[in-house]
């Protein structure tokens, strides 16, 4: 190990947990009584509840709400310390990991490693699209994400020419999956319910809206009989739903896709897109997977060992969205678990009582699927029993509340969703022209900098 890597004061065993989201804070609390001590090193300040994100993209809900700041959460648990930064640099045999905060640089040492630090948005090897398209993963995603819609029917307000102001109000959702159909069916609610008399040159409820998918079926980890459901519902909200329908192109007015039975290619005019389609593991995973001799696959995932180490490396555990086993999913509930069952490992291992299997396997328990469609309507999966409807839509609602992080936050969210059920008004539906541009903006600063990079190592 490195000589000058920075630990806690004393001899205790060291975790270092990079990522703050459902692996990394599960894990962190399962090692609440351990005789270790913890660093948890994420790049955001706070623990993000990602499947409401689209709550926040159309006002339901606050960001503050599902977002709690991670040094708070963890300001109850004494072996436990926060580090904001990001991981630019991990070494595997030196047990070292490389943390930078606007030009601050620290490097830490670990005895283990739990590295959970999730999965970004993949355009499957299309990344322009992403400056038309910006997919739902962070925060920021869903500010932007808001600004644009509701700019979009603020744009129509003054618009004049009939045309331009068709093309302003069509949204198109790529991705039919639990986040595309969610936030699908939210922006039809804002147009027919929220927005109803609000504008005065034209009906919100003219607004196109379009869910895109290349697969046969909308939701498909839901089954066929549940994905038509849920088709259904949208489609009565006046969502045109079109599926085995391959994007090919994004531009800054049109969404161009190729039906996959006909060939035949189809450009819908749009002022608003939104990517929800794929995912692709944090870049952390292939530096990993370099290092301990493993192939990550296409979407970065890093494949482990039955006990979720990595190749030789009995120290190191990777959870979550990152890990490749068993073909299984990327949800939270997998994160959950995985986090939780390294840390039990490394318990075990710093505890020289325990006789507890030290390299026990992980056994992923598969507690179902939800996807919420609209007020009312939502789909659930569970084992072989499937419902959808009000039941679904009162569990949904239900198991978020009990997930979301702090008594406030819960109370917070539960009086949003009970305004909205007797008001068509949202209480968060303000937006700024930061949020709209401010991601270009910052990935022409990252290019102009790794450019100016470039040509000062060419010298």
């Amino acid at each position: 190990m490195a000589e000058n890597a920075f630990r806690p004061n004393g001899s205790r065993h060291h975790v270092v947990v990079i990522g703050a989201g459902f692996g990394g804070l599960n894990a962190v609390k399962a090692l609440k009584n351990a005789d270790v001590d913890i660093t948890v090193i994420d790049k955001k300040n706070h623990h993000l509840f990602q499947p409401m994100l689209y709550q926040v993209a159309t006002g339901l809900v606050s960001a503050g709400e599902i977002a709690p700041s991670t040094r708070q959460i963890l300001r109850g648990q004494d072996n436990a310390n926060f580090v904001n930064g990001e991981v630019t640099d991990i070494q595997l045999e030196e047990q070292t990991v490389t943390v930078e905060l606007d030009g601050a640089t620290r490097t830490y040492g670990f005895d283990s490693l739990i590295v959970a630090a999730g999965a970004g948005q993949s355009y499957f090897g299309n990344d322009h699209f992403a400056e038309f398209a910006p997919g739902m993963k962070t925060l920021d995603d869903a500010l932007e994400l808001r600004s644009s819609i509701v700019t979009a029917f603020e744009k129509a307000e003054l618009c004049d020419d009939p045309a331009e102001r068709e093309r302003l109000l069509t949204f198109v959702i790529v991705g039919a999956g639990p986040t595309g159909v969610e936030l699908t069916g939210q922006i039809a609610e804002l147009a027919n319910r929220s927005f109803e008399g609000a504008y005065s040159t034209f009906a919100p409820g003219s607004a196109k809206i379009y869910l895109l998918d290349g697969a046969p079926q909308v939701l498909p980890p839901f089954g066929k009989r549940l994905g038509r459901k849920a088709q259904r519902t949208l489609e009565k909200l006046g969502v045109d739903v079109r599926l085995n329908a391959m994007v090919t192109n994004v531009d800054a007015d049109s969404v161009t896709y190729k039906d996959m039975k006909s060939e035949q290619e189809t450009t819908i005019e749009a002022g608003v897109k939104i990517w929800s389609a794929g995912v692709a593991a944090s870049p952390l995973g292939k530096l990993i997977a370099e290092q301990a001799g493993v192939e990550a696959d296409r979407a970065g995932r890093v494949p482990v060992n039955a006990d979720l180490t990595v190749g030789e490396y009995s120290n190191v555990y990777v959870v979550g969205d990152m890990m490749s086993l068993d073909r299984l999913p990327g949800v939270a509930q997998v994160a959950m678990q995985g986090g939780a069952h390294a840390a039990k490992l490394i318990a075990a291992k710093v505890d020289e009582e325990s006789t507890a299997d030290k390299a026990e396997a992980f056994d992923y328990f598969d507690k179902g699927s939800m996807a919420i469609i609209s007020r009312f309507n939502a789909v659930v999966k569970m084992g072989k029993s499937e419902f959808a409807g009000f039941p679904a839509w009162l569990a949904w609602l239900g198991l978020h509340i009990v997930y979301l992080v702090g008594f406030r936050n819960r109370a917070l969210v539960a009086i949003n969703w009970i305004g909205n059920l007797i008001s068509r008004d949202r209480g968060n539906l303000e937006i700024t022209q930061q949020q709209r541009v401010a991601r270009n903006v910052l990935d022409a600063q990252d290019s102009k900098k790794d450019n100016e990079k470039g040509k000062a190592k060419d010298k």
